[in-house]
């Protein structure tokens, strides 16, 4: 088996690497999605022809940038003359035309850019579902039957998911001119939300190869967003986030795709170099002094990675996060990870009483039932516990939770009670549910 060609690789990544500005770009030049994909495909097709035989351009996004506007525009022209065309050098092969471009791509421009396309992808009138398809199309490049597998879905569903978003948005008034300062600060937190949206995606998807590729697509789309806007500490807390949870994965579950909980993982499986990273962008935010909810969630993250053992884990000071948070964001879902934290600091009997107030907001979650029987259990009200585990599988989502629970009903029916109390605990492994 022949060695992959070097020379493809790195095409391969660098077209992806350009994808978002060149698409981004060329958006703005057509003010129409598939226009714009086309232009972006059309512009690639050259670049695989070419940049074996020549030698890659010294800016690859301002020569994709051009080539596709300038193959659009021709194909314009033979087909119906739809549009004035520029001077006909302009839509000559002009080879180093990419440098005096590259010049004029100004950098605030390209900012915005991109964030007219991430906030495109996550306009309001579409769905989740729609809005994390769009972004790993439009965006990130994902073809359809990928993006398909990963949702488990069919080629022709995912394809006409995508279908009805893109014509959603057509029909919408899409504003395509710079944001102003405050409707950029809220395009942002919407595209900040959609990317942890896809990280969701994949970080709920238990051992599903396909779903689980969709965590580093977050973090990738993440760092672009950093890389645009490296002083808001919002975005440093919300890639440190996802790098602290991700780092988690190789030790989230057993070798039959059973989830192992927090405080039974093997930390050495931890990977390191992105717990790493992530504590250093903690760290870098929380200097800006300007907390915000993905900050306040890596924040508990980082203790929890900074932990050696379970025992290590700072429970205390994960319950004074959660309560700030619940403060900035209130939810019931942040109000049972602070019933868990608070579980761990003080006790059984004061998380129980800070969960049960929520039955009436989450009788139908899955974590509230296993987190309230863990509880039960370790208080020693073994039937109570039964019911809540019971209600807690017939709620799972996956079977890997369901098993989960199995288990420790299994062991209600042992005579090794002590193991349960002092393995008992918060049930679940979700990035919305950072003590878990």
């Amino acid at each position: 088996m022949s060695a992959p060609d070097p020379d493809a690789a790195w095409i391969a990544a660098a077209l992806t690497a350009a994808r978002p500005q060149v698409l981004a770009a060329l958006l703005r030049v057509f003010r129409d999605l598939d226009t714009a994909e086309e232009a972006f495909q059309d512009a690639t097709l050259r670049a695989l022809r070419t940049w074996p035989r020549n030698g890659p351009p010294r800016d690859v996004a301002a020569w994709m940038i051009l080539v596709g506007r300038n193959a659009t525009l021709d194909g314009k022209r033979r087909v119906a003359r739809l549009a004035p065309l520029p001077p006909e050098e302009a839509l000559s092969d002009l080879g180093d035309a990419e440098a005096p471009l590259a010049e004029a791509i100004d950098a605030g421009s390209y900012r915005d850019d991109i964030l007219r396309l991430l906030f495109i992808c996550c306009h309001p009138e579409l769905p989740a579902t729609q809005q994390i398809a769009l972004a790993l199309r439009i965006v990130s490049g994902l073809g359809v039957p990928r993006i398909a597998r990963a949702f488990l879905v069919s080629e022709a569903a995912m394809e006409q998911r995508i279908t009805r978003a893109k014509a959603r948005i057509a029909r919408s008034a899409v504003p395509y001119e710079a944001p102003g300062a405050a409707e950029r600060a809220a395009r942002l937190s919407a595209v900040a939300a959609m990317v942890y949206l896809v990280f969701n995606a994949g970080y709920s998807a238990g051992t599903h190869a396909e779903r689980a590729e969709l965590c580093d697509e977050a973090v990738r789309l993440a760092r672009l967003l950093l890389r645009l806007f490296g002083t808001e500490p919002e975005m440093m807390g919300l890639l440190a986030l996802m790098l602290l949870q991700h780092a988690r994965t190789p030790a989230r579950f057993d070798g039959e795709g059973g989830i192992v909980p927090l405080d039974d993982q093997d930390r050495t499986l931890w990977r390191g170099p992105l717990i790493a990273e992530g504590l250093a962008l903690v760290d870098k935010a929380m200097r800006h002094r300007s907390p915000g909810p993905y900050q306040i969630q890596a924040a508990i993250a980082a203790l929890h990675a900074r932990a050696a053992r379970p025992e290590d884990t700072d429970w205390a000071g994960i319950a004074r996060l959660y309560e700030a948070l619940e403060r900035m964001q209130p939810s019931p879902v942040v109000s049972l990870n602070r019933a868990s934290a608070v579980g761990k600091a003080e006790g059984p009997a004061a998380g129980l009483a800070l969960a049960d107030p929520l039955a009436g907001s989450l009788d139908s979650y899955f974590y509230f039932h296993g987190l309230r029987g863990a509880f039960l259990l370790q208080l020693g009200r073994t039937g109570e516990a039964r019911e809540a585990m019971g209600r807690a599988i017939a709620l799972a989502g996956t079977p890997a939770e369901a098993a989960q629970i199995r288990l420790q009903l299994d062991r209600l029916s042992g005579d090794g009670m002590g193991r349960e109390k002092k393995s008992a605990g918060p049930v679940g492994s979700r990035p919305a549910d950072t003590s878990l």
